[in-house]
């Protein structure tokens, strides 16, 4: 029988994500000591943590937030969405080419993103603002994360001035009562609820933790956490989808690129076609990796050639 690979990194990983190799424990430590608890060797007799302890994936998340982008305070509400960063940070990257393709190759200096969905871990606002220098709104339906979200930003000079948070008042809404008159948005992004109800996130979360442990558990313990805004929605992640994209023609004009992460490629023909229905110029699907784990956002645009170009001229290069 031949013997499993000794994992050396993460493959697929963008070649501006800060975590492409494995983790160094080391200097994870010294940004964060309270990690050292939950550091053991794994099969390989390498550092590593016990992924299936929410606990070890908080302080992990804690520790590279204050290591790579200077986060000196994080934390959750109980039972809220610990998301892996190394993934988080490959949207952001791809979203930063994404602009740079219709700006002379470039990043835009000055960038304005609305965050759908920012939940109370308020990642993607770290890393964007830390790597890029973007500002973001961040909107949601649930007040608990905002409120986390807001202590966040409070409590980290990194974040100051860069983050305004909103309420979604209506959960059947994604645009429609966030975007504001005035506003224009370079890029939207989103981490849609991926489930049609909670029993099927709690079956998908058994099968993660017996994948972790080798043991099907009698009470799922969700070691990336989630609550029903997070996780699930009626009619799951087509229906939000589509939701997205019919509000998203009506802010035709004040988004420029429209994106969201999109959790089975099986999803991916209905987007399309609506998509096309709705008159979108153009519609890419930059697809991601984390080692076996495969993603992908789409991205789409109302805007055509003339209009991008006016939208470069007065936005990134006047």
């Amino acid at each position: 029988m031949k013997s499993t690979p000794k994992p050396t990194g993460k493959a697929g990983l963008h070649p501006r994500n800060a975590h492409r190799q494995r983790y160094d424990f080391p200097a994870l430590i010294a940004s964060l000591p309270e990690l050292a608890a939950f550091v053991r060797p794994n099969d390989y007799g390498d550092d590593s943590v016990d992924f299936a302890d929410p606990a070890a994936v908080k302080a992990l998340n804690r520790a590279l937030l204050a290591h790579y982008y200077g986060i000196g305070f994080w934390d959750l509400p109980p039972g809220y969405l610990c998301p892996p960063i190394p993934g988080r940070a490959d949207y952001i990257h791809h979203l930063a080419d994404l602009l740079a393709g219709c700006n002379d190759g470039t990043v835009p200096p000055r960038v304005n993103v609305l965050d759908v969905g920012v939940g109370a871990n308020c990642v993607y606002p770290i890393i964007g603002r830390s790597v890029y220098g973007w500002r973001f709104v961040g909107s949601d339906i649930d007040p608990v994360s905002l409120k986390a979200a807001k202590a966040i930003a409070d409590f980290n000079p990194a974040l100051s001035g860069a983050l305004t948070l909103r309420l979604q008042a209506d959960a059947g809404k994604v645009f429609a009562g966030i975007i504001q008159r005035k506003d224009r948005f370079d890029v939207t992004l989103c981490n849609p609820p991926f489930h049609a109800s909670a029993e099927e996130a709690e079956a998908v979360s058994r099968r993660k933790v017996s994948n972790l442990t080798g043991e099907v558990p009698d009470k799922p313990v969700l070691n990336f956490g989630g609550q029903h805004a997070e996780l699930w929605c009626d009619g799951g992640e087509v229906a939000f989808l589509r939701t997205m994209a019919q509000e998203s023609r009506e802010f035709a004009e004040q988004c420029c690129w429209f994106t969201s992460l999109v959790s089975r490629e099986a999803h991916l023909h209905e987007l399309y076609r609506q998509l096309r229905k709705l008159g979108a110029k153009q519609v890419k699907t930059v697809n991601m990796a984390q080692g076996q784990k495969i993603s992908r956002f789409v991205a789409w645009t109302f805007l055509d050639n003339a209009a991008m170009a006016e939208w470069r001229e007065e936005r990134w290069q006047g």
